[in-house]
């Protein structure tokens, strides 16, 4: 008994001690992935961003003015990556990875695709490096979001990409190109 006691005693003491583990609290704006395939069931079109919360701010000509570079989101800037060569509002963009800023105004947004990656937020943005602009209208939403959104509707030929944040959204469309 002395013997099964000690060895019980011994393993104890030299049993590396158990911690509880600790991990990081929720991202306030969490990361999101919209990922769309076509008709054939090929990859299309994918978007990591950032869902910052309206949380009782006014959004549109307050916490983003209007007339400057956003990041499309918050932390890293958008991330669009086409799987195919693409029309986006009828201009042809390459597939590839880009970034996704917008200057948003009270009635319309430039988007802009540029081919600089991995940014965080828009404050090295470099107007150079624009491979397409757009612009889209400014629509009212039939309900408050109360976080950014992104979101693809699929069409006959592609998809229209929807950005919504507050009582707002804005329409890209995107079409295969052939």
């Amino acid at each position: 008994m002395k013997n099964i006691l000690f060895a019980l005693v011994a393993f104890l003491l030299f049993i590396p001690p158990m911690h509880a583990q600790k991990f990081d609290d929720l991202d306030k704006s969490p990361m999101d992935v919209k990922f769309i395939r076509d008709h054939d069931n090929a990859p299309m079109i994918r978007v990591i961003y950032s869902r910052p919360q309206k949380n009782g701010r006014k959004i549109f000509g307050g916490l983003v003015p209007y007339g400057e570079v956003w990041r499309t989101g918050a932390n890293e800037a958008t991330e669009i990556t086409l799987y195919q060569d693409m029309l986006v509002n009828g201009k042809p963009l390459s597939a590839g990875t880009y970034t996704l800023y917008s200057i948003p105004n009270k009635e319309e947004w430039t988007i802009i695709i540029n081919r600089a990656v991995y940014a965080w937020g828009a404050y090295e943005y470099d107007s150079e490096k624009d491979v397409l602009r757009t612009t889209a209208q400014v629509e009212t939403t039939a309900a408050p979001v109360e976080a950014f959104s992104m979101t693809f509707q699929p069409t006959e030929n592609g998809a229209n990409l929807l950005m919504g944040w507050d009582d707002v959204y804005v329409m890209v469309p995107f079409e295969k190109a052939e």
